[in-house]
């Protein structure tokens, strides 16, 4: 096989390519959350209650992190370009039969599948962007990835909420075939030639074995933490326990194994560590908020899933837009301070939402949400240019894995641990709002003279208490939010300033 550098595409079919790979992200990344908002209409169409149609969920997370780290592996063994190939087949395939599932159990098996398939489409899409662009376009590749990375989360809820209310729940799945079918496409014309050469390596069992020990046990520990007041539950302790025994060994064997399921031996390029750790503190911060947002406001506020993802849409606007500002602006300028510049813009946006009360108008929500696009692709695009400058090109899929996978773990860790920190602190809240309550026979006395009876009345002053007592939670999470992303903002700082794009670092630096 020809190993020799392939010049990159240009012009139209440069941008057609780019488009058909940011597609492939995009979709991968929004199934991760465009079920959230379906759980209800999934469960009423499987019989079951909504706790158990979240395994919908966790099934599907559980099996895209367990595959994302191993995509280093699959393209070294089979080929970058065929293992996309196969693994957009297969997720398409999936999606299509999680569509025709009508039981639980086919439903989670399906989903793991979908999600096996689906995990290592993100990482080889940016691989294969990091190919198919010209060195001086590097900063452009990156940008048109991290928006996609950017904003399928966001419209995740959007679009299933609107598929689920306006068709019928199996489309969040069947909608997947279209849009898979025009990328393989477009890749099979032009990113063929971009294969990778391969190497017969042997299998490592036990190594996938620990991760996948490791990836379910943390996981199901995220899912059902909340649920069984955490370490109070013993199932819960003991899988904490397994994850951590199983991590460990997993990291002494795949640094010992000659040929590791998950190379962490590219760890030793101090910007990728760095970078993983900014992205777990800064990417998990985030996706706090963009996860109790809407709950707030729907829950709180009274808004309905269509009023509260036009609010979240607002986030899009300006990280579409700068996007392409931040790919060029990291081709001129340090990295660091635009990352440090980027996550520091997003603490100010949190410290603004920590002044949210019920009282606020839809602008009032929104403007934050559009604020936030500013500095998001500094952020996001800063930390994967920064975490790969290090990385050479026969190394990028394994780092882009652990990228992923850091994204990855790091978004089900925010949306877990902020819940339940929003549950405590409203409890709180509640807790010491009640035993300073002032005016409350004055009030029960007004409400009664307009015509409720006492029982009414004192159920509109509760509600009245539970909606200031989840802001007052809210506000609490906001604040601890922007807190992780201050420190975020200056981890970067602990490795040099990048002196090459990723993938042009001459493989063996």
């Amino acid at each position: 096989m020809n190993t020799q550098p392939l010049r990159p595409l240009t012009g139209t079919r440069l941008w057609i390519a780019a488009f058909g790979l940011a597609l492939i992200n995009f979709v991968v990344i929004l199934d991760t959350t465009i079920t959230n908002v379906s759980v209800p209409h999934i469960a009423g169409g499987l019989a079951i209650s909504p706790s158990q149609g979240t395994w919908t969920i966790t099934s599907y997370a559980v099996a895209e992190a367990i595959t994302v780290p191993l995509t280093g592996w699959l393209a070294a063994r089979f080929g970058t370009y065929r293992t996309l190939v196969a693994s957009l087949v297969g997720f398409a395939l999936f999606s299509v039969l999680c569509g025709l599932a009508r039981t639980i159990e086919l439903m989670v098996l399906l989903r793991v599948l979908q999600g096996l398939s689906g995990g290592p489409l993100m990482p080889l899409t940016q691989t294969l962007l990091l190919r198919i662009f010209p060195p001086e376009k590097m900063g452009v590749a990156n940008a048109l990835w991290g928006v996609t990375a950017i904003s399928a989360p966001i419209f995740g809820p959007i679009v299933g909420g609107y598929i689920s209310d306006n068709w019928s729940w199996p489309w969040i799945f069947y909608i997947n075939l279209p849009v898979v079918l025009v990328c393989l496409g477009i890749i099979v014309k032009l990113v063929g030639r971009y294969e990778t050469a391969t190497e017969r390596v042997r299998i490592d069992a036990i190594g996938l074995v620990l991760l996948v020990l490791f990836v379910g046990c943390f996981q199901l520990v995220l899912d059902l933490g909340r649920e069984h007041d955490w370490f109070a539950s013993n199932m819960i302790t003991g899988l904490a326990i397994t994850s951590a025994i199983a991590f460990g060994a997993f990291v002494i064997w795949e640094l010992t194994d000659p040929h590791p399921v998950v190379d962490l031996r590219v760890l030793r390029h101090r910007s990728l560590w760095v970078g993983l750790i900014a992205m777990a503190l800064g990417f998990g911060g985030m996706f706090a908020m963009i996860v109790l947002v809407p709950l707030w406001l729907q829950s709180v506020v009274g808004y309905t899933a269509s009023e509260a993802g036009h609010a979240m849409a607002f986030v899009g606007v300006f990280a579409v837009m700068m996007a392409p500002v931040a790919g060029k602006a990291f081709e001129r300028f340090d990295p660091r301070i635009l990352i440090t510049g980027g996550m520091l813009w997003l603490v100010l946006v949190s410290v603004l939402r920590t002044q949210w009360n019920t009282d606020g108008t839809f602008w009032d929500y929104s403007i934050p949400q559009l604020l936030q696009g500013f500095g998001m692709p500094f952020f996001f695009i800063g930390l994967m240019v920064f975490s790969l400058s290090a990385v050479p090109m026969n190394e990028v899929a394994s780092a882009a894995g652990l990228l992923s996978f850091m994204r990855t773990i790091a978004g089900a860790a925010g949306t877990a641990l902020s819940t339940s920190m929003w549950d405590n602190a409203s409890r709180e809240a509640r807790a010491s709002m009640t035993g300073t309550l002032n005016g409350v026979d004055g009030t029960m006395a007004q409400l009664q003279a307009a015509g409720m009876e006492p029982e009414q009345a004192r159920g509109v002053i509760e509600r009245l208490v539970e909606a200031q007592a989840a802001t007052i939670g809210a506000n609490h999470v906001f604040a601890v939010s922007a807190v992780i992303l201050f420190i975020a903002a200056w981890m970067v700082w602990l490795a040099p300033r990048p002196r090459s794009a990723p993938g042009q670092v001459v493989a063996g630096h």
